[in-house]
């Protein structure tokens, strides 16, 4: 580009440079020569090119006023100024370059010889003339300039498309490592600790009553491949078993909550459950999202709660306000209490809930019961059917 730059400038000023070798000028083509020369350094020494360019012009003016080639070095310069230096300098380089050349223009009193035969030249005809190369120098210089400002400002915007697009495919990333991390802390908390409970079980009844011992076998068997399941599924959005790409979806909801309730029931808690008003949305992020609460929540009823007569599971839905409600009457604390050592708990359980009900302008609240035991409380919004999110 930069020796097209400079066979641009050399054709524009070859009209010039044929006359003067003519006449043997030999001076203006070595001038329009060295400003050729100096245009090759335009993007490394911008201003430096300018001020040579704006110098070498107006020598080349003096000693041939009426050349073709009039400020044509100048617009490639001041081009290059504007394209890669801010606007404000850009303006101030611009006038700085262009008002010497034009006040030349201005009062140099001279006009090109065949001019002097010609009849009917007006009486000022030398100043209008003047006048228009001067404000033709000007306004060709600016335009030079501004289409340097604007290209510079489309090459900016350019940048920030693409660093926003940087930020938000990091974020996304972000994003996906938090569900990720999330949906494995709720799969292997739930599921190791129902395990658990159910081989302890399963130890103290299988001498007393063989054939509940089968059942609850058997219910690990089945807790144990659903997690199995769960966690191929999470780690799914990284590889899936062909070697592509899986998309990056919500996890199934499929284990509904009956299913979910009935593994805690087999499991010793005893759950009672009731929905009132309609139906949750048909929205498979939402529905997975009451489900790990209300399964994180009996998670910590079954890891940490003591001498458990009733446990009851509510969840309500009015109009686009879905509320969730776990409240036991045991003993214990509750995960992240200052008693749970030994237990299975990271802490992260209750924290994950609110994240969860982040996303649907909801909030979850855990603490002691109002009538003893622990209670957790979630409330979600679902705004879907509005068209919002």
């Amino acid at each position: 580009m930069d020796a097209v730059v400079v066979l641009c400038y050399l054709l524009l000023a070859l009209p010039t440079i044929i006359p003067s070798v003519v006449d043997g000028k030999w001076l203006v083509v070595a001038i329009l020569l060295l400003i050729a020369i100096a245009l090759f350094f335009r993007r490394p020494f911008p201003l430096q090119v300018v001020l040579a360019v704006s110098l070498l012009e107006i020598a080349a003016t003096i000693l041939n006023p009426w050349g073709s080639n009039v400020s044509a070095g100048l617009w490639f310069a001041l081009y290059a100024v504007a394209s890669l230096r801010k606007r404000a300098l850009a303006l101030v380089v611009f006038a700085v370059a262009s008002l010497p050349l034009s006040l030349l223009y201005l009062f140099m009193w001279t006009s090109p010889s065949e001019m002097d035969n010609l009849q009917d030249v007006p009486e000022n005809f030398h100043l209008i003339n003047n006048i228009a190369t001067a404000v033709t120098i000007m306004l060709s210089n600016l335009l030079a300039t501004g289409i340097g400002i604007s290209v510079r400002q489309r090459r900016e915007h350019e940048a920030e498309i693409a660093a926003w697009a940087a930020r938000t495919t990091q974020l996304g990333k972000v994003t996906e490592r938090n569900r990720i991390a999330r949906e494995m802390h709720d799969v292997v908390a739930h599921s190791l600790t129902v395990m658990i409970s159910l081989s302890d079980g399963a130890a103290v009844v299988v001498k007393k009553d063989p054939e509940r011992a089968g059942d609850v076998l058997g219910e690990l068997s089945r807790t144990g491949r659903a997690a199995l399941a769960d966690m191929r599924r999470v780690l799914g959005v990284l590889r899936d078993d062909s070697g592509r790409p899986a998309p990056l979806t919500p996890l199934e909801s499929g284990q509904n909550l009956a299913k979910l309730l009935d593994g805690f029931r087999t499991a010793g808690l005893p759950l009672h459950y009731a929905h009132t008003g309609p139906g949750l949305p048909a929205d498979p992020a939402f529905e997975l999202t009451v489900y790990r609460i209300v399964q994180e929540s009996l998670t910590n009823v079954l890891r940490y709660g003591r001498s458990l007569s009733r446990v009851d599971v509510q969840v309500a839905r009015d109009g686009d306000l879905v509320t969730i409600d776990v409240l036991d009457d045991g003993r214990g604390t509750r995960e992240g209490g200052s008693e749970s050592v030994g237990s299975l708990g990271t802490g992260q359980g209750i924290a994950g809930m609110n994240e969860r009900a982040g996303i649907y302008a909801g909030i979850v609240t855990a603490g002691p019961g109002k009538r003893g035991g622990w209670a957790v409380h979630a409330e979600l919004r679902w705004n879907g059917e509005k068209g919002e999110s």
